[in-house]
């Protein structure tokens, strides 16, 4: 019988793309995920039957022992920006992961593949670096040979990054960014996927992988190079820290004050991460341990964001009609 590795968020933006190189390996996949109504797309990535989404809560052992059972790997890729209710930053990312490592050992998993983020720290001020790496340290506990992975800011066809402002730049003259000088290394989401498989195959060594493309680009340059490819020009302008600090401040207020109905576009705790420079490290390992060559962000994403453009997919048809027309 073929392997079976389940994906906790297999749902996810990260998650399926792991979904279906598995699936192209000849895998089962068990899909676990919260909104089961959700993911019924992710069976097409296999032939009948070969990849199903199941229902998972991360904060229920009998559940997380449920998905886990019978699997050969086990992926969490479970995350979250901002918290929600009961979905809260320890309750998910600390919490959720140590129970994922601690019965995926129970249950003998061969392979443990925990997906983090870089700036991951235990002494970080934001709730969301720290929370990570609790997790971190809380799966090499229970499951000494996990795999960790730690990617820079991820982009591809489905980000809430390169999408996110592409869609702001249609409808404002302005480009806001918290603290425009801070550095990202934008990693192509199929990379992440190629180095989880090689984690899942036993393909690379036990330890903490960070994983960031081949360019270190401010926030400000990113923003200037989306431009260029949706063929917007806008001001791109650098808030301080500290006038971020209010705004996220504020929204959260106002998140609080409605009872989860308004969230604005900014936390406070996400500002708490622009402080800090979102690249690789010296002395650790990365794509070039696992034989990845990452992919340039202008590999792809004309790809995807040619639809944020004045014509969408009509642009280079309506700018060579005008070339004709000039000549």
């Amino acid at each position: 019988m073929a392997k079976l590795v389940t994906i906790l968020g297999g749902s996810g933006f990260v998650g399926r793309y792991i979904a279906q190189r598995m699936a192209a390996r000849g895998w089962r996949v068990r899909v676990a995920c919260r909104h089961i109504n959700d993911a019924h797309f992710v069976r097409l990535y296999g032939v009948v039957g070969q990849v199903e989404p199941v229902f998972c809560n991360i904060r229920d052992d009998a559940s997380v022992r449920e998905v886990t059972r019978a699997a050969d790997a086990v992926v969490n890729c479970v995350g979250i920006l901002a918290e929600s209710g009961r979905q809260g930053f320890d309750a998910l990312q600390h919490q959720g992961a140590a129970r994922i490592a601690r019965i995926a050992a129970e249950e003998g998993v061969a392979q443990l593949v925990q997906l983090s983020a870089i700036g991951a720290d235990k002494d970080s001020p934001s709730q969301y670096a720290r929370t990570k790496a609790l997790g971190e340290a809380a799966v090499q506990e229970a499951f000494p040979g996990a795999v960790i992975l730690r990617p820079s800011i991820i982009f591809g066809s489905e980000d809430e990054f390169f999408n996110r402002f592409a869609a702001m730049a249609a409808l404002s003259p302005a480009i806001p960014v918290v603290n425009g000088n801070v550095k990202f290394q934008p990693v192509w989401v199929d990379d992440v996927a190629h180095a989880a498989e090689l984690a899942i195959l036993g393909q690379a060594r036990p330890g903490i992988y960070e994983l960031g493309g081949p360019d270190v680009r401010t926030f400000k340059e990113l923003m200037r190079e989306m431009l260029d490819v949706i063929r917007r020009r806008r001001l791109v302008m650098s808030v301080p820290l500290w006038a971020g600090r209010i705004m996220g401040g504020g929204f959260d207020l106002l998140k609080r004050g409605s009872f989860g109905l308004i969230s604005g576009p900014l936390t406070r705790d996400q500002v708490a991460n622009l402080a800090r420079d979102n690249v690789v490290h010296d002395g650790v390992m990365t794509f070039a341990d696992l034989g990845i060559e990452p992919t340039a962000t202008e590999a792809v994403l004309p790809g995807y964001l040619y639809r944020h453009r004045p014509s969408g997919q009509y642009s280079d048809i309506k700018e060579s009609a005008r070339r004709l027309r000039s000549r």
